[in-house]
């Protein structure tokens, strides 16, 4: 009894080591292609990022000498890395797990597709497939954005339009869209990135407690950022955000702000230096000035 007993905890918690060791991505980020075809410059621009941040890890393609770590990086050439879609690579270089660092504010998301395409360059039978460009030849050049607060969703809807040569304006699919919440210092990543759809159209959920203005006013920015659509940004301010005085940075004395309010100690020290220095030079002026009424007198003296 006591036998069974263990085998079966031992059954219990191989499976869960092993479950746990499952990447599961989501079936959006799964589904998602490069915004552009894999060429010979994308394969070298990949393979130059990869030597630089990857390879200290997962080793060189082919040769199966990855560090050893638990679990193990699979070699790039490897069933293991191979059987994962592009979207799915995307993704885990992108937000990482455990071991694997993430490379969301390190490597660009065009970048990332380059990698991707050094890494397919070991698949002899990989064929892939490129995102959806926009539909009817939209000029992409003239991406317009169009943001909208969801309210009972707790969504911002980004919806991209462009004109084209002859249907009017057509959406925008399968564009890489990133949404940001501008802050004192930079801007704050607002949810993860999103593909548009077929109707030009990505949502993003938006956190209830991101402070606003005094009115509750947040600037957002809008930001697309792959090869297929340009690099983009628009700008939009919603009443979203939870209503915060946030103090200018001159409100109080600072070493940067207007005399006014300059720091006391700062004052204090700055007359304190220029009457010293003035005191100095008086000083000096006096001792000369008692030396040649010295030198004055005695000529006199002598003369006498």
């Amino acid at each position: 009894m006591i036998k069974r007993y263990f085998t079966l905890l031992l059954i219990v918690l191989i499976s869960i080591r092993l479950s746990a060791q499952v990447w599961v991505v989501p079936a959006e980020n799964d589904a998602r292609k490069s915004p552009f075809a894999f060429d010979d410059a994308s394969r070298k621009a990949g393979s130059e990022i990869y030597m630089t941040s990857c390879k200290s890890c997962h080793g060189e393609p082919g040769k199966n000498n990855a560090v050893p770590l638990v679990p193990p990086p699979p070699d790039m050439s490897s069933v293991r890395m191979q059987a994962n879609s592009d979207g799915a690579m995307q993704y885990k270089i992108t937000n990482g797990r455990g071991t694997m660092p993430s490379f969301k504010n390190t490597i660009a998301t065009t970048d990332v597709w380059k990698v991707i395409s050094f890494v397919r360059s070991f698949n002899d039978k990989y064929v892939q497939e490129v995102a959806a460009q926009a539909a009817g030849g939209a000029s992409v050049a003239n991406v317009n954005i169009k943001l909208n607060w969801l309210k009972e969703q707790n969504q911002i809807q980004a919806t991209l339009s462009a004109p084209s040569k002859d249907k009017g304006i057509l959406p925008v699919g399968g564009a890489e869209v990133k949404l940001f919440a501008k802050r004192y210092f930079g801007n704050l990543l607002v949810d993860e990135a999103r593909n548009t759809d077929a109707a030009g159209v990505a949502l993003f959920n938006f956190p209830k407690d991101l402070p606003g203005d005094s009115a509750g006013l947040v600037q957002l920015v809008v930001a697309l950022s792959n090869e297929a659509f340009g690099d983009a940004k628009r700008d939009t301010t919603l009443a979203i955000g939870v209503p915060t005085y946030r103090p200018p940075l001159n409100e109080q004395r600072a070493m940067w702000n207007v005399v006014s309010k300059t720091p006391i100690w700062l004052l204090l020290a700055y007359t304190i230096a220029v009457f010293g220095a003035w005191g100095f030079i008086i000083y000096v002026f006096l001792q000369i000035r008692g030396i040649y009424r010295a030198g004055s007198e005695k000529n006199t003296e002598s003369a006498e």
